[in-house]
């Protein structure tokens, strides 16, 4: 078996049921275990073909014994090692990154598998292993189109896009048509603001028909629209082609769903929102929730906090832009990263790693509160500071780093454990304006609450349950920051903001927009634009539409 396999096939794996992580691997057959050493490598063969075929059918528990058989009488297998990885990304990521670094100290001259431990790196934020092992993988093999994209990925996130474009342009050259490269030169060039020269590259995919439902959606959001582009009708015409997938049908459907808002087609445009929310078929469970946050309310009381106030490290950089996705996190961030002193790292995923490994996600508020426990002072301490170099790898010199993940809210208890003297901007909006922004737009599976109207309803009031707690257990630590507010008098808000972060005022940070910075959230657009109020109570256009929405908010559709 060719165990040069590359990572592309792992894509059909994450689509598939999650596997049962904790499961023991089925003991492999006595026969399988006795025989030479050639009939056992071609059983090795037989069981990881199957394996892949398995992983390819989304039978997703059945690849996974099949590898574990090959690793009982052969522990080391490389290409067991690999697939297994691909097996348990997007359900246990931590656990893919050690198999795919395991793959790699056995076969460290497969330039495959350091790509793929490189791109598990890059979707945990760790930016600086993910382009070693990247340009690793380009020095054993030069011409990887693959890993001059991930490469070209990994600079864009890591706020380099200048270094993203000769990646891209250098594998144009290579490989016109390959699925990745048009788009993810579109993607540098958007993030550096250069919008139309995006516009080109995407228009170039579709009359090439690469990647043709990405790069519509795409190509829709460089823009907006005041009237009927060329491209609606195409992307109507595709959305009715009998072989169109349901991840195609999917991004076509927010495409036409965007022009058509644009254009101020409501009722049209909510149509295509409602079908691509089907089309993803993604699903959230608001009761396993709901406990969790009762959980986290149990766990982090004024007394617990109160007895670890000197855990953690006392360094005033790191700040956490936090709140619903679509409540401004984006625009608060460029905002204060337009002051000479404040970095923009946009949304890092280091602080959910951190609550991961030490089993924060738990519904148990017993098994909860144990987890907390255990974290000492001098664990606290640690932690704190592996954090604060990994921010400072970013932007040496500033005194302020802004980690804009949004779903951070739900870790305020654990910011205050490492960061006592860290800022935290709560970013609130208009309740119902906030989910319908979010429900118009593509999120990924880990936003499954955005799959329909009354689970996002249901999903917001916990996210402010939550909010009111942590406003209660910090009392004066979290700034406000209401949109409303900021969009109807910017200069003042924005003041009051530089002052929060402990900063002296700078005139610069009114012209955010014309920052040089990139920008890689689905705000990327308004961001580069002054602030408009068009966005406020943009609801009622859709009010005959949500009234699932409004029912499950309640009395928070009011505030």
């Amino acid at each position: 078996m060719n165990n040069r396999l590359p990572p592309a096939w792992s894509k059909h794996l994450k689509l598939g049921p999650a596997p049962n992580l904790k499961k023991q691997p089925n003991l492999p057959q006595a026969n399988i275990l006795r025989g030479s050493p050639q009939s056992r490598a071609q059983s090795d063969d037989d069981l990881l073909k199957q394996a892949y075929q398995h992983g390819q059918e989304k039978k997703l528990d059945e690849a996974q014994d099949l590898c574990f058989r090959v690793l009982a009488h052969t522990p080391n297998h490389p290409l067991a090692l690999y697939i297994l990885a691909t097996i348990y990304l997007g359900y246990d990521d931590e656990k893919a990154l050690r198999y795919f670094a395991r793959a790699v100290g056995e076969e460290p001259n497969n330039p495959y598998y350091h790509l793929s431990l490189a791109e598990t790196y890059l979707k945990l934020s760790e930016f600086s292993p993910a382009i070693k092992h990247m340009e690793h993988a380009l020095k054993l093999q030069p011409d990887l189109v693959e890993a001059l994209c991930a490469l070209g990925r990994a600079y864009n996130e890591f706020d380099q896009p200048e270094m993203a474009l000769p990646l891209f342009e250098k594998a144009l050259k290579l490989n016109r048509d390959h699925p990745k490269v048009r788009v993810g030169l579109a993607g540098a060039l958007t993030s550096l603001g250069r919008m139309d020269d995006a516009a080109v590259h995407l228009r170039e995919a579709i009359e090439r028909r690469v990647s043709l439902p990405v790069a519509y959606n795409d190509l829709v959001q460089t823009k907006k629209f005041t009237e009927e582009p060329a491209e609606l009708q195409p992307i109507l015409d595709e959305l009715r082609n009998p072989s169109l997938d349901s991840s195609g049908a999917e991004k076509l459907h927010y495409a036409a769903g965007k022009v058509l808002n644009d254009l101020k087609r409501y009722e049209e445009a909510f149509h295509h929102f409602r079908k691509a929310k089907q089309a993803s078929g993604y699903t959230f469970d608001i009761d396993f929730y709901r406990r969790w946050v009762d959980s986290m309310i149990e766990t982090f009381t004024p007394e617990m906090l109160a007895a670890r106030a000197e855990y953690g490290n006392p360094s005033e950089v790191p700040v956490f832009v936090v709140g619903m996705p679509r409540s401004g996190t984006t625009l608060t961030e460029q905002i204060c990263a337009s002051h000479p002193d404040v970095h923009g790292a946009g949304e890092l995923s280091k602080l959910r790693r951190v609550a991961n490994a030490l089993e924060l996600r738990t519904s148990s508020a017993e098994d909860l509160g144990q987890s907390v426990m255990s974290i000492t002072r001098d664990l606290s301490t640690m932690l704190a500071q592996e954090h604060l170099s990994y921010l400072k790898e970013r932007a040496p010199t500033a005194l302020r780093i802004v980690d804009k993940m949004p779903h951070n809210f739900q870790l305020i208890g654990l910011i205050g454990l490492l960061f006592p003297n860290a800022r935290v901007i709560h970013c609130r909006r208009d309740a119902i304006d906030n989910c319908v922004s979010c429900f118009v737009l593509k999120f990924s599976e880990a936003h499954g609450y955005n799959c329909d109207l009354k689970t996002l309803g249901l999903y917001y009031r916990e996210y402010d349950r939550l909010m009111q707690h942590w406003n209660k257990v910090f009392p004066g630590l979290i700034f406000e920051n209401r949109y409303e507010t900021l969009v109807e008098d910017q200069e003042a808000q924005s003041r009051r903001l530089i002052e929060y972060l402990g900063l002296p005022w700078d005139d610069v940070c009114l012209r955010f927009f014309d920052r040089d910075s990139s920008v890689n959230t689905p705000s990327r657009w308004q961001v580069r634009q002054p602030i408009y109020k068009s966005s406020v109570k943009r609801w009622k256009n859709y009010e005959s539409e949500i009234q699932p929405l409004i029912d499950a908010l309640g009395d928070l559709a009011d505030t």
